[in-house]
């Protein structure tokens, strides 16, 4: 089992350190949420009527990176991984659990795009823009976005673990 660790924002940063870090404060947050549990736990969903559950939230997190930092910020046109109609449906899906999933594979799949997601953000500039929707959007809105996102779901992650053993803060 891999445990995760979680370093800090820097408190005193240029606008692009401050964002990239706490994107990634945030990343590893999620992940940090699923350390030590088993697949049968992380398969447990939050409450009835919600099917969510940690594994559910790690592999939408994939279908989200590959979406703002594939799809959108590079136009790449990379198929949805998980549900193949998410894409028409406006949503990036991935919450639906496939019978024979587990922890490792989806971390694995998130790990692959986390790292497509910061190696296309290098050679661009905050104010760069990419296509979206009618308009264009900036790296940075993408990386707002992004950080809003895994916040609500590491928000979400810390009431399921919680419900799973007991476990809260980190």
């Amino acid at each position: 089992m891999v445990m995760t660790e979680r370093a800090m924002p820097p408190l005193h940063a240029d606008e692009r350190t401050t964002l990239a870090s706490w994107l990634e404060f945030f990343r590893s947050t999620l992940v940090m949420k699923c350390d030590g549990l088993t697949d049968e736990q992380l398969r447990t969903a939050a409450v009835s009527p919600s099917p969510l559950t940690l594994l559910g939230l790690v592999q939408h997190m994939a279908e989200v990176e590959r979406n703002w930092f594939r799809r959108v910020l590079l136009g790449e046109p990379a198929a949805p991984i998980y549900d193949q109609d998410a894409a028409t449906n406006g949503h990036d899906g991935g919450f639906d659990l496939a019978n024979d999933a587990t922890f490792d594979t989806a971390r694995a799949t998130w790990e692959t795009e986390v790292a497509h997601a910061r190696d296309n953000c290098t050679t661009r500039a905050l104010d760069d823009t990419s296509p979206f929707m009618d308009g264009d959007v900036t790296l940075r809105w993408i990386y707002t976005h992004m950080i809003a996102e895994y916040a609500r779901h590491a928000g979400h992650a810390d009431l399921i673990r919680e419900r799973i053993d007991g476990t809260t803060g980190v």
